[in-house]
């Protein structure tokens, strides 16, 4: 019978021949998610036999990670600024850059906002780690993508968050009531071109959903968007936040100041690269 650390070898090895990064991480915490064990009780458990329902359990997930399928999907969950949400084809995988953009609004905001509106929610993740962190503010979370607002709704029953955060189907700002402002609206838009969708990594072009991706052949057409119509839905100290794609902030920048934004500041993802725009009313 193979162990445990046997099992784990043989699983490195066969994502690295497959291309998986982190093969060994992502070998351990497969296997710990099929056998109900964190990282650190599958440590204590190396040289323990595994039983063939045990294997029969463990195999289809290392196919379909060999396969690139995300390892978020497979194992149906992740965490995103302290909170465990699900996550599923319906919407993008939380990342840790966008966790750094609600970490930056922590900084940035002196006063906690009344009303947030997330735009293009997809999984809820801003949108509910923003209740979680302001628990007095209105949230108003966005998508045009109905799949991805009924997985925001699952997330939302599953932190407790449900009657703090409202959901809305929308195209932008194009279903909000007439007149409706925030202190703050946050997004974090498709902000890739069709061209780098596809050179992206098999776990992205593949298996996440597209529209979620790319913005189509000009990267910041839902950015240039996003900053057109904030202006008019901000109230006077009003804030907007976008996570961005590379080298287009020369180019929002100046979409910001035609928009009529009395301040930007334009700031870096912690591998240095212009990540972030802020805008102030």
């Amino acid at each position: 019978m193979l162990t445990v650390l046997e099992i784990i070898k043989r699983t490195t090895e066969f994502f690295e021949k497959r291309g998986v990064e982190s093969a060994r991480l992502n070998a351990e915490l497969l296997i710990g998610h099929s056998l109900g064990l964190k990282r650190m009780a599958l440590y204590l458990q190396f040289e323990r036999p595994l039983t063939e329902p045990e294997l029969e359990k463990i195999r289809p997930l290392v196919k379909r990670r060999g396969n690139r399928e995300p390892l978020q999907y497979i194992t149906g969950e992740t965490e995103f600024a302290g909170l465990k949400l699900k996550v599923d084809a319906r919407a993008l995988i939380p990342r840790p850059e966008t966790e750094r953009l609600i970490e930056i609004l922590q900084e940035k905001l002196t006063t906690p906002p009344a009303c947030i509106l997330d735009l293009g929610t997809g999984s809820g993740a801003i949108a509910l780690a923003l209740a979680k962190i302001y628990p007095e503010a209105l949230v108003t979370a966005v998508d045009q993508s109905e799949p991805a607002l009924a997985l925001a709704r699952e997330n939302a029953g599953a932190t407790g968050l449900t009657t703090r955060v409202s959901f809305l189907v929308s195209d932008w700002f194009s279903a909000l009531p007439a007149g409706a402002q925030f202190q703050l609206i946050v997004a974090n838009p498709p902000y890739l071109s069709d061209e780098e969708t596809r050179a992206a990594q098999p776990e992205v072009k593949d298996f996440e959903p597209l529209t979620a991706l790319s913005a189509g052949a000009n990267s910041a057409a839902a950015l240039g968007k996003i900053i057109t119509g904030a202006k008019s839905r901000l109230v006077p100290g009003g804030l907007l936040a976008c996570e961005t794609g590379l080298a287009q902030h020369p180019q929002l920048l100046a979409l910001a100041a035609q928009a009529g934004f009395s301040r930007t500041e334009s700031l870096r993802d912690l591998t240095g690269r212009d990540r972030y725009l802020l805008a102030f009313v």
